[in-house]
């Protein structure tokens, strides 16, 4: 089901993913059956599910890729700045 976006500024989005990435799983798809029925390598299936699980929006807000990478900037990546002060009483 195509859901329009509202007031045209939001992500066009199909089912639970945007055009877009709808669009690289169902090419990335067709492209790992032809790798698995001709090589019998299933390493871009695996990929291609991997792709579409991280990239799965929920209540189209962020998908769980988002979600990694604020994860990742929050406790690796960005400097945790704390103020430490005596309260008088």
């Amino acid at each position: 089901m195509y859901i329009y976006p509202e007031h045209l500024k939001g992500k066009s989005t199909m089912f639970l993913w945007t055009l877009r990435d709808m669009l690289i799983i169902i090419a990335g798809t067709i492209i790992s059956a032809i790798f698995l029925r001709a090589l019998d390598i299933m390493i871009p299936a695996v990929l291609i599910g991997v792709y579409a699980f991280l990239t799965m929006r929920i209540d189209n807000e962020l998908n769980i890729a988002d979600y990694i990478r604020f994860a990742f900037r929050f406790f690796i990546t960005t400097q945790q700045i704390f103020y430490w002060r005596l309260v008088d009483e």
